[in-house]
């Protein structure tokens, strides 16, 4: 019989803007990774000899966020040296693969435990300076029908009949609920403060957050991807070719109704019962399940519907014993889609805001969304929630937490 795979803690950075102006762009990745990595350790008494390694995600792996950054981290934290780590990619489900991947390896039996997670520091090392081949080897793009995320999101927009006030008013809800979230201090349980080399404190709260936002400020936004589809490369051609159905794409998405570029970073304590049992340690949650999937890489965004229904399948559940959902907001349409296909109650759906409101630091938000989800399961007393991540180039990953 399988070993079962438990959550111990779950733990993040607060989200600083990602820009020269934001609060952790002086802090560089593998610092505020071994920020987190040394919080996790000092919350929980842990032992970094008993730690089979840490598993660390981040989609820009180029500069100082370049060679194996898991490994520097691990060395730059009070972590043993003898503990290893790993980088891994899956665009923006790397933190989550991180955590199932931790999962997965304690249920075969390598290892007792690990720490999983991810950073992305979006102001420091800019998203696609990393030159990947999906936008880069012409070939490559000819036989995908390439186009960049921005127009997937308009895509799936006309093709399911989402407006672009359909799209913002999913934002306005997320920025309310991000907002409520914070002051009814929801949060506080996984957010750590970040501190400069004094112990001085940077950041102790998401900064990228816009709770006065309404209709009428997003409705004056211009549509972010229209020039990019229409006229610069002429995406929305390439577009067509692959959906000659669409007589055209309508651009929706703004900067008001997509995810927000920030910097940030997350940990999760994956372990065996028997590594709780030997530490004092009680499991939060067991990881009952988890999935990835490929789907088609020009929508490319429409993963989290996929690969949700095949770990239902696999698990033998059915979405109505899932208590809660957090589907990450890349954009707007995107969670429209999830909630569309499932006719999901948006009662059950990202109940604390997301990625819009509060930004989606590409290698830690999978991970974040594991803890964010814990948390409000133990809030509300829910028992069963799914975490769920589109992924370029057409993926979806997906995980099943049980409170135990």
């Amino acid at each position: 019989m399988a070993e079962e795979a438990y959550i111990y803690d779950a733990i993040r950075s607060p989200r600083g803007k990602g820009r020269k102006d934001g609060s952790l762009h002086e802090v560089t990745s593998v610092r505020l990774s071994a920020e987190v990595l040394n919080t996790l350790k000092e919350r929980n008494n842990l032992d970094t000899t008993q730690v089979e390694d840490v598993i660390w995600g981040n989609v820009t792996a180029v500069a100082e966020q370049g060679g194996c950054l898991a490994r520097a981290s691990v060395l730059y934290s009070d972590y043993g040296e003898q503990t290893p780590g790993v980088s891994i990619n899956r665009f923006c489900a790397s933190g989550l693969e991180a955590v199932n991947i931790a999962a997965n390896q304690i249920r075969g039996g390598s290892g007792n435990a690990y720490v999983a997670g991810g950073v992305e520091m979006m102001g420091r090392v800019p998203m696609g300076s990393d030159g990947a081949a999906m936008a880069v080897d012409p070939h490559l793009a000819m036989k995908t029908y390439f186009v960049p995320q921005g127009i997937s999101a308009d895509i799936i927009a006309t093709e399911f009949g989402f407006s672009k006030d359909d799209c913002d008013a999913y934002a306005v809800e997320s920025q309310k609920r991000a907002a409520k979230a914070w002051e009814e201090g929801r949060f506080k349980k996984s957010v750590v403060t970040i501190k400069d080399q004094n112990g001085l404190p940077i950041l102790d709260r998401d900064e990228y957050m816009r709770p006065q936002t309404d209709m009428q400020s997003l409705g004056a936004l211009k549509p972010a991807f229209k020039e990019q589809g229409e006229v610069m490369p002429g995406f929305d051609a390439v577009a067509m070719l692959r959906y000659p159905h669409l007589e055209k794409i309508n651009h929706v998405h703004t900067a008001g109704n997509s995810s927000g570029i920030v910097d940030g970073a997350a940990a999760v304590l994956v372990g065996s019962k028997e590594f709780g049992e030997r530490n004092g340690l009680t499991p939060r949650a067991r990881i009952r399940a988890n999935a990835k999937i490929g789907t088609d890489p020009t929508i490319n965004l429409t993963g989290p519907v996929p690969v949700t229904e095949k770990i239902l399948r696999e698990s033998g559940m059915n979405f109505s014993d899932i208590d809660l959902f957090e589907v990450n907001e890349a954009f707007s349409a995107v969670v429209l889609r999830f909630m569309q296909a499932f006719d999901a109650d948006h009662g059950k759906v990202n109940v604390n805001g997301g990625a819009i409101a509060m930004g989606h630091p590409l290698g830690a938000t999978g991970a974040i969304l594991i803890s964010t989800l814990l948390d409000e399961m133990e809030r509300a007393d829910k028992e069963i929630g799914l975490a769920t991540l589109c992924v370029a180039a057409g993926m979806g990953s997906a995980t099943i937490l049980e409170r135990v």
